[in-house]
């Protein structure tokens, strides 16, 4: 038994002594490396090992029930799992909640997904987290599965499906699973996916709008209006519908039984239920608490996903251009503002004039500070203040 599980707490060591097993999977954690072995030549390159296939009746499931309801420790939560559980014989489907939140996908930006100034007015926490995919929105009338297992087992029309025959057992909700493998009914998107595929484990993690609030959701993504040039990966906005609007007795802690409940239920690798004889064999329903006790290092996870550098400075490189208009004697004059930012940090900033490509910089002491609309607002507000004349002096290199 792993360092690591001897650290555990008892709790730990009582939630995987039934099957569950718990291994660090970088090398630097102390574990006996094997013994090295001669480089192949390059001619002839050594094949990758295929992972045994481990048959169905040897793999067990669980349901991990999340008890807190912090985008980032559950973020760090699903990570910790990622990085150290071993899923070889042990799947997993992580289920939790949140308070309001707007998640970003690992390659986006979050000022061309979302308000990020109204955010912050509204207590409405910006998180990124370490998959691909679009930007969310969650509160707590919204349900996220993370379905973890080894990669060679990733199938993620197999989880999708787990919701879909959920809704319909429970509610006799009809839903389908486009092109694009959102969950839609009505033609109207409930759920949302992405995922994270890595060696040996992966995880395929989904949202389920059961009960959420659609005026923070719409008011929440809607951009500062300015025009952005990124190559960061777009959300695709798709109508949305919550499920308590196709039945109103929808609510999520009875979404959250039905679809574990069908995990459980359902055979390991394939859509076959095997009922209660099948559920019998799983190991059920655990009741998480995502603390230091239960899982060293996961608040030092935690503390890098809710960190400036992770949420805004792992944004790719991207400018922003913003038409403004400068007051003159007779007549005022139309420019247009460009920041270059990278990092997260304006670096360059400068004015031209809407059919010229002459750019003029900017000297502000909010250079190489963090980009924010309120520092953006703060560059156009000094420079309304600056005269057309001043302007046409600069651009003639006569200044």
């Amino acid at each position: 038994m792993s360092v690591l599980l001897r650290r555990n707490s008892s709790q730990l060591r009582l939630l995987l002594s039934s099957g569950g097993q718990v291994t660090r999977l970088s090398s630097s954690d102390g574990a006996t490396a094997e013994p090295p072995v001669a480089a192949p030549k390059p001619t002839q390159p050594k094949k990758p090992k295929t992972p045994p296939v481990v048959p169905d009746t040897d793999i067990k499931k669980s349901v991990f029930i999340s008890q807190s309801s912090d985008v980032f420790t559950n973020l760090a939560l699903e990570d910790w799992l990622y990085k150290n559980f071993d899923f070889s014989h042990h799947h997993v489907l992580l289920l939790w909640a949140n308070d309001p939140c707007v998640v970003i996908g690992r390659h986006q930006n979050p000022f061309t997904e979302a308000n990020v100034s109204r955010l912050v007015e509204r207590g409405i926490t910006l998180a990124r987290r370490n998959s691909g995919g679009g930007a969310v929105y969650h509160d707590l009338g919204n349900l996220n599965c993370t379905f973890f297992s080894p990669r060679e087992r990733y199938d993620r029309k197999y989880n999708l499906n787990i919701v879909t025959r959920a809704l319909f057992r429970e509610w006799a909700i009809k839903a389908d699973i486009n092109e694009r493998d959102d969950i839609v009914v009505r033609n109207k998107k409930i759920s949302g996916t992405a995922a994270k595929l890595g060696h040996p484990n992966c995880y395929h993690h989904c949202t389920i709008l059961a009960s959420a609030n659609k005026l923070h959701l719409g008011e929440s993504l809607v951009r500062e209006p300015a025009n952005y040039i990124s190559r960061a990966t777009a959300s695709v906005p798709s109508p949305i519908r919550n499920l308590v609007d196709v039945n109103r007795t929808v609510n999520v802690a009875q979404l959250r039984s039905a679809v574990g409940y069908e995990y459980l239920r359902t055979v390991a690798t394939a859509l076959e239920d095997g009922g209660k004889t099948q559920m019998m064999k799983q190991r059920g329903f655990q009741l998480i608490n995502p603390t230091e006790k239960w899982f060293p290092g996961i608040e030092e996870l935690r503390a890098q996903y809710s960190s400036w550098d992770w949420v805004v400075g792992k944004t790719p490189k991207f400018t922003v251009e913003k038409d403004l208009d400068v007051k003159g004697d007779e007549q005022g004059m139309k420019l247009k503002l460009s920041v270059e930012v990278d990092g997260g940090l304006m670096k360059e900033i400068g004015i031209q004039l809407p059919q010229s490509e002459q750019v003029v910089p900017v000297v502000t002491p909010l250079q190489g500070k963090p980009y924010n609309e309120e520092n953006l607002n703060g560059i156009i507000g000094a420079l309304k203040l600056v005269n057309a004349s001043n302007v046409k002096q600069a651009m003639n290199g006569s200044v």
